[in-house]
């Protein structure tokens, strides 16, 4: 919008006013709310216009880079919990991620959660005896933790709360889902038959027609998760397996194999999430959010339907450009892994090597700690240990905080970690979809 468009259009809005309020333009009167409105929206008048199709640097505006600090975090060790309610797994992430911070209940004053959350987020602040004065619950699958961790950065920087608890908690191995939300042209898809599992397959599919990318390359994203579960205590399938393994496992839809995907396990996380004043008042190590980006893409009714991108493709770049830094700085990467076929598409679409170059990229254990130049989901990730009420946000910031902190286990932690990404897709890749991007850095 140029200088004389937005003079035309305020004037515009002067004459409206002044017809709504009965003034004939003789007097001095005080312009109206929506005129000052409109003016309050502009930009600064010393700021350079800008085309339209431009993005705003990220660095000449409100920024959340070093404004928020990760001061608790807590993953459920439970993968089977018959015993316990959804509720009772929040109050317990929940406990978990205060007492890593050195804090108490009373000293929360945001919360954070998305529809696993029994009865949303006001019955879950009540169950929790918490007192706050910031909610959110952004639902967007299980990428709605990561970009819950990016709006409580914006948050504490805005001064709405100063110290935030982001949790997650279920149990679909032994309890009810929470309601996966019909969309407005859900009429037109169910029809077809589409599952979770077939619309990913649609991706690798297609991605291994456009790319050349086989089975045995996908295989290996699986391998590098098995290496990293054997040392941990927790994750739910500690054996180590090979590519052969992977393919010669059942086919559940084509061309993804059973160990192509991820685990189902009951269980949770959280965080805490606070100002950097009171996270140099703890005794924990400093990690803090540098780079935030969150995206949504969809077919758009056919007229956008590419299988071979995902939303990283723009949550990515904004990330990396508030963090200052490139994929290239990047240590350690918490990648989502619901398939194998997902990680490969973001390590593409995150600029960790070009479209369809992928494949390569993953073969040969380049994603093992120790051995590959990009060490990825160190605690088995989706893949091996845990994706709690199937959604994998929560369990990506929390490995990749342990590895900032040092924390990891010493059979995977990542020598001189200092800068991390979390990244996360919600929804279904093959149909629509959000994904957000954390750039983590230790302080």
């Amino acid at each position: 919008m140029t200088a004389s468009t937005i003079a035309h259009t305020i004037d515009l809005i002067a004459r409206v006013d002044q017809g709504l309020t009965g003034d004939d333009g003789g007097g001095d009167l005080q312009s109206s709310r929506l005129t000052e409105y409109f003016r309050a929206c502009q930009a600064s008048p010393d700021r350079p216009e800008k085309s339209w199709k431009q993005e705003t640097p990220a660095e000449n505006d409100l920024t959340i880079k070093g404004k928020a600090y990760i001061a608790g975090i807590y993953e459920h060790p439970t993968r089977h919990a018959p015993d316990k309610s959804t509720a009772q797994l929040h109050a317990e992430v929940a406990k978990g991620a205060i007492e890593d911070a050195g804090l108490t209940k009373a000293d929360i004053d945001g919360y954070f959660c998305a529809g696993d959350a029994p009865g949303g987020v006001m019955n879950m602040v009540d169950y929790l005896g918490l007192k706050v004065r910031h909610l959110d619950s952004t639902d967007t699958g299980g990428c709605s933790y990561l970009i819950h961790l990016g709006h409580a950065a914006e948050a504490i920087a805005a001064g709405k709360c100063s110290i935030a608890l982001i949790t997650l908690a279920g149990k679909p191995r032994t309890g009810p889902m929470p309601p996966r939300a019909a969309g407005a042209e859900a009429d037109f898809e169910t029809a077809y038959g589409a599952t979770t599992h077939n619309a990913y397959g649609m991706c690798a599919m297609r991605h291994m027609h456009d790319y050349g990318t086989s089975s045995e390359q996908l295989a290996w994203i699986k391998v590098a998760a098995s290496h990293h579960a054997q040392y941990n205590p927790h994750a739910m399938l500690k054996d180590v397996v090979t590519v052969e393994d992977v393919l010669n496992s059942p086919m559940i839809s084509d061309p993804l194999h059973r160990m192509d995907c991820c685990v189902v396990t009951d269980g949770g996380g959280a965080l805490i999430v606070t100002t950097p004043e009171i996270a140099k008042s703890l005794k924990k190590p400093l990690v803090r959010l540098i780079g935030h980006g969150e995206s949504t893409k969809g077919p758009r009714g056919g007229k956008d339907l590419d299988l071979t991108h995902s939303a990283g493709l723009w949550s990515g770049p904004r990330a990396f450009e508030e963090a200052g830094v490139t994929p290239k700085d990047i240590k350690y990467a918490s990648i989502y892994d619901s398939f194998t076929i997902t990680v490969l598409m973001q390590i593409e679409d995150l600029g960790f090597c070009k479209k369809g170059e992928g494949g390569k990229f993953v073969a040969d254990g380049n994603l093992i700690s120790g051995v590959g130049k990009l060490p990825f989901n160190t605690d088995g990730g989706g893949l091996c240990s845990n994706h709690p009420v199937n959604r994998g946000g929560m369990t990506k910031i929390i490995e990749a905080v342990r590895q900032l902190r040092g924390e990891a286990h010493p059979k995977v932690q990542v020598k001189n970690c200092d800068l991390a990404i979390a990244h996360g897709t919600g929804g279904l890749l093959g149909v629509r979809h959000a994904a957000s991007t954390c750039i983590l850095e230790r302080a």
